[in-house]
């Protein structure tokens, strides 16, 4: 089969397209013939200075393809079948081997590349702002980095469950395509600091939950936005600096963080179900799923850079 490979970490130029060996299937796993690649932050962030668990490495969370082979201890799968997959890695390649847990069928007549995307860009949101954040009807969101695949599903899950959403982004033309999909209001960090403009949206009465998929120093702004009893969901380090924070400046409000990392929390009944239930209710028309642009497996040295530009507003799919 064909894959993009690195023999070694760095940016985007270590992608190289190759022909490696076809994976072999495990009793408990499946393999897929890959339809479509949704290529997550974890996976840049893996290319950088993430272990290369094989040589030459596969990198990837997640892809959505049809399934060729079934584990001989598999019964609730078949052959045929259409599913979204994630896994540890093996995502950017032709063929991917993923546990039989780590499956959840795509309804039929729903786009496949569009429910690629879903199981870590939505199951995040969801948990950052439900499970972990206890998003109740009424309260304010503030959601970090609103145009990455992160952000786009937490501004739309947040608002379906009526909240107030405010969103950062890079430019006012980002900020203006979010509308769309339920951001009121929209800040650009570019020109402006975030927590001010937070606090003058609100009438300096800050937000009931962040979710911060970025780090770094935008964390210790999140908390500075926050209202009293106010969360922070912590959920990610895009930003790729130093988180230097102040946890003295949680107490005066009686704020809270919480770290949120969905992969801990995968294999269990409560994620896979609520997986499937997003799925569904994707397939259902409930939200949209935002493709930016579409890339060839080949070119993945090219989508991954692109993803680096921060030009994107969704996710960025790859096709074998």
């Amino acid at each position: 089969m064909k894959a993009a490979v690195y023999y070694e970490n760095g940016p985007p130029q270590v992608l190289k397209y190759e022909e490696v060996p076809d994976p072999v299937c495990h009793p408990k796993g499946v393999i897929i013939r890959v339809v479509a690649i949704s290529i997550e932050g974890g996976d840049t962030l893996n290319r950088w200075r993430g272990p290369l668990v094989r040589n030459p490495h596969i990198v990837g969370y997640q892809a959505s393809g049809e399934i060729i082979e079934i584990g001989s201890e598999v019964t609730h799968l078949k052959v045929g079948q259409m599913v979204a997959t994630v896994d540890g890695f093996g995502s950017h390649a032709e063929l991917r081997p993923v546990p039989a847990r780590n499956c959840w069928p795509i309804p039929d007549g729903f786009d496949p590349r569009l429910a690629a995307v879903i199981p870590v860009a939505f199951g995040t949101a969801h948990d950052c702002l439900f499970e972990f954040g206890r998003l109740r009807p009424g309260e304010t969101v503030l959601v970090q980095a609103g145009a990455s695949g992160v952000g786009l599903a937490a501004i739309q899950l947040a608002k379906r469950a009526g909240a107030t959403v405010l969103a950062t982004a890079s430019s006012d033309e980002r900020l203006e395509r979010l509308k769309a999909y339920g951001l009121d209001h929209g800040i650009n960090y570019t020109t402006q600091s975030a927590p001010e403009a937070v606090m003058r949206i609100t009438d300096k009465k800050g937000v009931n939950l962040v979710v911060d998929s970025v780090g770094g120093p935008t964390l210790q702004g999140s908390i500075l936005s926050l209202a009293y009893r106010g969360r922070v969901s912590m959920v990610g380090q895009a930003g790729r600096e130093p988180m230097v924070v102040d946890v003295g400046s949680l107490m005066g409000g009686n704020r809270s963080i919480s770290g949120v990392f969905l992969g801990a929390e995968i294999m269990t009944d409560r994620a896979h179900d609520m997986i499937q239930t997003l799925i569904n209710e994707a397939a259902a028309g409930q939200f949209q799923v935002v493709i930016d642009k579409q890339f060839a497996l080949s070119q993945a040295a090219e989508a991954h850079a692109y993803i680096e530009s921060r030009k994107a507003v969704g996710r960025v799919l790859m096709i074998p």
